[in-house]
């Protein structure tokens, strides 16, 4: 697929958009920016809310394909859930839809599948086809873009790359973040493999770094010509030195959610 001119940036003001709005014009994008937040001092941005239909289709007319990171990020109620992860996400496919764009790069989550068992030394890494066990409601919305790209493309013929990220900073700051980090840097290549490689249909691939602690199996995103060049093994010596190693009799360590599986958050009524 030739690469696209014009990408629609969702969720442009957050941590990881931030960071995708200095890294991906080196690649030749174009980026139209689209947030919450209003973005001070770029040519073309706009803010707007995911909820808002016309908004939606007003940032997604005229590109050529969309990055999706827009929507909450974290654990929340479930009815902000719905409103900006599950209702935006809709809203942004139908947009999409009645625009005629063809590609959209989807941020989904590690959280999708957090219920299962995280690899021990000498097992397989995970693969790409382990059934959705999402460990929060956030998990679920992904689960749910997942799903709602399966039907766009099934029914609609719009193509989406599902990009179950892991965790990306500058730098891992856990000891489970060095099996599931992935570099800003390494971010970028893989968002610009999902953009241009060809016959996507729908494809789900772990987002992260060719750690040596790799829990999941990055073959899917390799085929997509993804080549990672990072790896948080740098970062080892002194994470485990202030935390020590993952534990199989904590509960917090048995699984990819880490203790988002063992201590769901208890929202005021």
């Amino acid at each position: 697929m030739p690469a696209p001119r014009t990408v629609l940036l969702t969720g442009a003001a957050g941590g990881l958009g931030t960071l995708m709005r200095g890294l991906l014009p080196a690649y030749g994008y174009e980026l139209r920016l689209f947030d919450l937040t209003p973005i001070e001092g770029e040519r073309d941005a706009i803010a707007g809310d995911l909820a808002d239909k016309e908004a939606v289709r007003e940032a997604v007319r005229g590109v050529d394909a969309i990055i999706h990171l827009a929507g909450i990020s974290l654990e929340a109620p479930f009815e902000k859930i719905l409103r900006a992860n599950i209702e935006g996400t809709y809203h942004l496919y139908e947009a999409a839809r009645e625009e005629g764009v063809r590609r959209i790069v989807f941020a989904s989550s590690n959280h999708a599948v957090g219920f299962t068992p995280r690899p021990r030394e000498g097992d397989p890494l995970i693969p790409i086809d382990t059934p959705h066990r999402p460990d929060t409601f956030y998990g679920l919305s992904k689960c749910f873009g997942e799903d709602l790209a399966q039907l766009y493309w099934d029914l609609h013929g719009l193509e989406t790359v599902s990009v179950r990220i892991g965790s990306c900073f500058m730098e891992p700051t856990s000891v489970r973040m060095l099996s599931v980090w992935m570099s800003p840097g390494d971010a970028a290549r893989l968002f610009h493999a999902a953009l241009t490689a060809p016959d996507v249909k729908h494809t789900v691939v772990y987002g992260s770094s060719a750690n040596t602690r790799l829990w999941w199996d990055l073959s899917t995103a390799r085929a997509l010509g993804y080549e990672p060049q990072d790896d948080s093994e740098q970062y080892a010596e002194k994470l485990i030195a202030e935390q020590g190693e993952l534990d199989d009799a904590n509960p917090a360590h048995a699984c990819l959610g880490g203790h988002f599986t063992t201590n769901p958050p208890q929202w005021p009524h």
